[in-house]
């Protein structure tokens, strides 16, 4: 039978990431036939006369049983969720809708963001259907933060919203954001509309429900309100009620780069410490009861009830900190090992392990794809399997025995720590495309500084409030420390990210170098792990170049990469104060592409393509820079500027000296300043040329008749003031990659410009249908979209015709 369990948790770990391949869903009919497949083999192999199959027959038949139940509940479930969809008609549209605030609210700079539970909504004076729970931003532009609307988790209210469907940016290596949202349940986004013209947002009377949101709200504004310092506060909130939010996007940089992102998360650790201490207290509590009540003991042996008491303790306090797969992982491996013990049993670890991992895949399915669910897995598993425990001999003199548990304990502490940052560093870089040099390091003080100190302070001041002022000192003598590691010049360490199979490769072989094996069977483990530390990303050949529009929403960023050199045009745009595409998009993907951008042309300053300028160089400080704005000389760029890289010849057309003033300073508005760049290898040619407008356009294209262009990057992401007719008669290129946002308020791309692409015979893609897209002079009939060729059932397509996406102004993004 054991076999026969094995076979199964195998199949059933396929049929989820099978299932999770997809690219459309199927009829629910054929997951429930998968499904009913699946149990009446199970019944069959229960009844079935076991001596008249073969081991092998055995392994085949239960492992397509666990296969088929996996991926049919997995689909059904999937199917069921997708019903939730918003309507394509309902976006857009000024609905009325009630609900129960159904997370934390989050203050941002200007806004409430908080997810919504629909009762009930209305349009046009008749009843629709939305998805069950909703995104929404409450935007306070110019009111004081103390005369915002004073909205709880739990409350019921009443709003005007306008709604859009779950669309993100899609890009190579990139986070999915979509997935995210189908995980989480949300089937629309949208913000709350105030004005005059509407009905004012109304709290509603009626019982709260959510209440642990409720209480883990009052928590986290009880720290934010009692320490001055926000940002040790936001940390503080992540460790006791899982707010991770509450974090500054800075100090989330410095915790992945020290490697410690794990700590300030609610982890396996802390809720192990927790338990552990709540076994202990339970415990202690029911020995003095039963000394007062002798029958207590009978009924429930002490040893029974503070197991117990601590596990549902330790389940309750997962439940507060949000519920996130280290948490529920690590539950059911206290409640699998406790159970097992209580009953006088002792699986073997890889069953234990195995058991849970196939239980949070039940609850949660999607779980597989998110990088927490493998850190944490893994880590468990090396830990188990590299660092068994080894029983000290009796023997050891007496007097040294205290000496030698603490060296003991040392030594374990570095040990795991080394074996665990060993073998997670090629996860990590398939997963983030970065190893922590100083994660080792900074472990060493962080975890027991945290677990030891900060997490217990932080979660007894919720009964002891002054105990968060200890706790905020302790994480200030924390956040020195880490910030001193950071920085060390190679405190982390990024990289291409590798091929998954090379990955996985990796991953085995740092396993096998922390083994307790003999070292002539650990060479194997650098056979595994060479092949990572030797890749290169593949390039274009030389004299050919490859040109890839990302997609960064309503801005622009476009990298251009020949056989040794990469130029980055643009920097995406700024979508916040404290938020721009450079930082979230721009340098995570170029990264993790193994790029570093030997130059960098901003073509103008507004913010939709200049916004993520100061996170660009930042990050390559040494790439040449031109600019058609700002003081320094030596940065602008200037119409006859050539320079050739492998074979292929860059030049600036646009603007010329005479657009400059003597100060510096351009004498045409923002978007006539354009800086416009060819690149050609002679066979072929790209054009950018930014929010060019159609004047300018006109006159570079009558100056230069000989020009052509194989490729155009959308002036002006398709307005109605570019891409004019001269300029298309003149390049005459085969494909427009058009650089916009989903439902863009500016309506871009224009229904007419996209006629005159389609009039000249041009084909064209845009951001919202494509993501990212891919050009390469080799293929020049050819563009890859990365949206389509990574599509998984969770990503939204667009249903409306292009042209008409940017129908209505979406500020709520």
């Amino acid at each position: 039978m054991g076999g026969a369990g094995v076979a199964v948790w195998l199949g059933w770990v396929t049929g989820v990431a099978l299932q999770l391949q997809q690219a459309e869903l199927w009829p629910v009919w054929v997951y429930a036939a998968a499904c009913g497949t699946g149990l009446l083999a199970a019944w069959l192999a229960w009844r079935w006369p076991w001596g008249a199959v073969t081991p092998v027959g055995r392994w085949v038949l239960m492992g397509m049983i666990g296969l088929c139940l996996a991926w049919g509940q997995t689909g059904w479930r999937a199917a069921v969720y997708a019903q939730r969809d918003l309507a394509p008609g309902l976006e857009g549209v000024d609905i009325e809708v009630s609900g129960r605030v159904a997370s934390l609210p989050q203050r941002g700079d200007d806004s409430l963001r908080f997810e919504l539970a629909v009762a009930s909504a209305r349009a046009d004076q008749r009843d629709v259907v939305l998805p069950e729970r909703l995104q929404l931003a409450w935007y306070q532009r110019g009111v004081a933060s103390n005369e915002w609307p004073l909205l709880h988790a739990g409350e019921q209210w009443r709003f005007t919203v306008r709604l859009r469907s779950p669309h993100a940016t899609s890009n190579p290596y990139g986070f999915d954001r979509e997935l995210w949202w189908w995980a989480q349940g949300i089937g629309a986004l949208g913000y709350v509309r105030d004005g005059p013209q509407y009905a004012p947002a109304e709290r509603l009377q009626g019982a709260h429900w959510y209440r642990v949101d409720r209480w883990r709200e009052v928590v986290r504004d009880r720290i934010t309100s009692r320490l001055e310092d926000q940002r040790i506060a936001g940390v503080l909130a992540a460790l006791v009620v899982g707010d991770q939010s509450a974090i500054d996007r800075d100090d989330w940089t410095l915790f992945r780069t020290t490697g410690v992102a794990h700590l300030v998360s609610i982890s396996g650790l802390h809720v192990t410490l927790f338990a552990w201490v709540a076994m202990m207290g339970v415990g202690f509590l029911w020995r003095r009861l039963s000394r007062w009540q002798p029958a207590m003991a009978l009924w429930l042996p002490a040893q029974q009830a503070a197991g117990w008491g601590g596990l549902l303790l330790a389940c309750g306090y997962a439940v507060f900190a949000g519920w996130g797969v280290p948490a529920q992982r690590t539950v059911l491996m206290l409640a699998l090992f406790l159970g097992l013990r209580l009953m006088g049993r002792q699986w073997p670890w890889p069953l234990v392990w195995g058991a849970a991992l196939a239980a949070v895949l039940l609850l949660d399915p999607w779980a597989w794809l998110q990088a927490g669910f493998w850190l944490s897995f893994v880590a468990v598993g090396i830990l188990f399997a590299a660092l068994p425990q080894v029983s000290h001999s009796a023997a050891q003199p007496e007097q040294k025995a205290a000496g030698w548990r603490a060296l003991s304990a040392v030594w374990k502490l570095l040990r795991e720590q080394g074996v665990v940052t060993l073998a997670l560093a090629p996860l990590s870089l398939l997963l983030f495309g970065q190893v922590s040099v100083v994660g080792l390091l900074a472990n060493l003080l962080a975890i027991p500084w945290v677990t030891l100190l900060v997490t217990p302070l932080a979660l007894l001041g919720v009964a002891m409030p002054w105990l968060w002022d200890g706790a905020a000192l302790a994480t200030q003598g924390l956040m020195l420390w880490l910030d001193g590691l950071a920085q060390w010049p190679w405190a982390a360490v990024f990289r291409a990210v590798p091929p998954v199979w090379m990955g996985v490769a990796a991953a085995v072989g740092a396993l096998v170098l922390v083994l307790p094996w003999p070292g002539v069977l650990r060479l194997l483990g650098l056979v595994l792990v060479w092949p990572v530390l030797a890749w290169t990303p593949p390039r274009p050949a030389p004299g050919a170049f490859e040109v890839v529009a990302l997609d960064v929403g309503q801005g622009s960023a476009v990298l251009v990469r020949t056989s040794a050199h990469s130029l980055l045009f643009d920097t995406g745009p700024r979508y916040g104060p404290h938020a721009d595409a450079g930082r979230s998009i721009v340098v995570p993907v170029l990264r993790a592409m193994g790029e570093a951008p030997d130059a960098v042309v901003v073509s103008h300053r507004d913010s939709d393509h200049a916004g993520g300028s100061a996170a660009v160089r930042e990050t390559w400080p040494g790439a040449r820079w031109l600019a058609s704005y700002g003081e320094n000389a030596a940065e602008r760029c200037l119409a006859g500027q050539r320079w050739t890289w492998d074979g292929v010849a860059f030049e600036v057309l646009h603007p010329g000296p005479e657009h400059y003033g003597d100060d510096g300073k351009g004498r045409l508005p923002s978007n006539a300043m354009s800086c416009t760049l060819r690149v050609s290898n002679g066979s072929e040619a790209a054009w950018l040329s930014g929010d060019l407008d159609a004047a300018r356009e006109t006159r570079l294209a009558l100056g230069r008749p000989e020009l052509r262009a194989s490729l155009l990057v959308a002036p002006h992401h398709g307005s109605r003031t570019s891409s004019s007719p001269v300029l298309l008669n003149t390049l005459r290129p085969n494909w427009v990659l058009v650089q916009a946002g989903y439902r863009n308020r500016f309506g871009h791309p224009a229904p007419e410009i996209l006629a005159r692409y389609e009039v000249r015979g041009m084909r064209w893609v845009t951001s919202p249908t494509c993501g990212a897209a891919t050009w390469q002079s080799q293929f020049p009939k050819e563009v890859q979209c990365h949206r389509v060729q990574t599509r998984r059932y969770w990503n939204h397509v667009s249903t409306l015709p292009e042209g008409t996406m940017g129908s209505d102004a979406d500020s709520g993004d």
